[in-house]
């Protein structure tokens, strides 16, 4: 409780301050003082309030808020950026036009004053009694140049509407774009793999590998249904479903993930609990997927006996876990200790950042999704600072690690840079 209590406030917090710059940019800069900018501050903070509100509601279940508030969040993550982006070269053009203005202010030199030789004083003093000195006569001042456009404030209005109509243009188009490759079918991602201690008789071996299919407001039963679809065409081996199934409650979902009892393997089909999986009820979760076929594996291993060889399939709980039971934290020591080192072993983690322990227990291969690739660029830099790698295949002290995309989404309907993924892993022997 304490902890969701601390995330809402660091979301209302942020999303303040994301509104408060917005309403600056897109609202102040753009209008006079008056009714529009009055009704643009209302609306600011009406949207302020509609992002932690959709995504308590949706957590409650209230799904129909999600697609209004979820969009929004997309747009203004985009509006953010690119306004972000123009206050470097909207800096630079006000320096160098407070610089131009100051070149160009005209300088008055003082009068010098007439020198006067010692023997003229009298002569000086007599003129000027007779002929007192008039007062100065005003001239009226030449007209100036125009002024700098930053001390303009019809020119300011004007670039701060342009900018305003071009970060609307470009965050409306990226979003749209977002959006048409998260709600499209996954891409085939086909990586091979080398495993030195894979046997020949096993090489070529395919593990389709699916994560963070989220299941949720605004995905249902038809992409549960197109993505085994996707997955039953590949024929694989094995089915690895590595985390973050659901964002809701077996009672909200389980018609929606029905649809899995469906895969086909020749080996099995097996599945590790992600982040999610502990916010939407996790024992309920483990216990609907173990019956519709598919195995958990919490902390364990199984034996994979294929094409005469043998290979060892671990799977951790998500690093995230707290609990006891069924919702107790990741143990490699129980998953991949006290085995035969001369087999190869790959390991189902959820996240990434699980290779580090992974690699203690010489770990060939981890398979993981949690990061979507980054979502929505260019936060997948922020990604990669807390994973040690954000897509793809990497190697962390001397740990093969493959990363995927996942096949949905979380929280806005939106990728951008990292579309949804269902892979396709083949291990090949030296």
């Amino acid at each position: 409780m304490v902890g969701m209590t601390a995330f809402v406030g660091f979301v209302v917090l942020v999303t303040g301050l994301v509104h408060l710059y917005l309403w600056k940019r897109l609202v102040r800069d753009t209008t006079r003082p008056g009714r529009w900018r009055r009704i643009g501050g209302f609306a600011a903070l009406l949207l302020a309030v509609l992002v932690p509100v959709t995504m308590a509601g949706a957590h409650a279940g209230a799904f129909w808020m999600a697609w209004p508030g979820y969009l929004w969040l997309a747009l203004m993550f985009y509006l953010l950026v690119v306004l972000l982006v123009l206050e470097v070269p909207m800096a630079i053009a006000k320096l160098v036009s407070g610089r131009r203005a100051r070149s160009a202010e005209p300088t008055t030199a003082a009068p010098e004053p007439a020198l006067v030789g010692v023997g003229d004083s009298a002569c000086t003093t007599e003129t000027t009694a007779e002929h007192p000195t008039e007062p100065p006569v005003e001239h009226p001042a030449e007209p100036s140049a125009a002024a700098p456009a930053d001390h303009d404030p019809s020119r300011r209005l004007l670039l701060a509407r342009g900018t305003a109509i071009f970060a609307g243009l470009t965050a409306a188009g990226v979003t749209g774009y977002g959006i048409r490759n998260a709600m499209g079918p996954p891409q085939l991602d086909r990586v091979r793999i080398p495993l030195a201690k894979l046997p020949r008789s096993m090489d070529g071996l395919r593990i389709a590998t699916v994560s963070d299919i989220h299941l949720g407001p605004l995905r249902g039963r038809s992409h549960t249904e197109r993505i085994v679809a996707m997955i039953n065409r590949l024929d694989a081996d094995l089915v690895a479903v590595v985390g973050d199934l659901v964002d809701g409650s077996v009672a909200e979902l389980g018609e929606a993930a029905a649809p899995l009892r469906g895969l086909r393997s020749r080996y099995g089909s097996f599945f590790v609990t992600g982040n999610h999986e502990y916010y939407s009820g996790v024992e309920e979760w483990v216990r609907e997927v173990d019956r519709l076929g598919l195995r958990v594996l919490q902390n364990e291993r199984q034996e994979i006996h294929a094409r005469g060889g043998v290979l060892d399939l671990a799977g951790v709980n998500d690093v995230s876990a707290t609990g006891t039971g069924l919702a107790a934290p990741a143990d490699y020591a129980a998953a991949l200790g006290d085995r035969d080192p001369s087999r190869p072993v790959v390991l189902l983690a959820h996240q990434p950042v699980a290779v580090h322990e992974a690699a203690k227990f010489g770990v060939d291969l981890q398979l993981s999704g949690h990061t979507h690739g980054g979502q929505m660029a260019p936060f997948n830099l922020l990604v990669g600072l807390q994973q040690p790698v954000v897509s793809g295949l990497g190697e962390v002290d001397g740990t093969k690690v493959y990363v995927t995309n996942g096949a949905g989404f979380w929280g806005p309907p939106v990728r951008v840079g990292a579309p949804p993924q269902v892979t396709l892993v083949e291990l090949r022997a030296p």
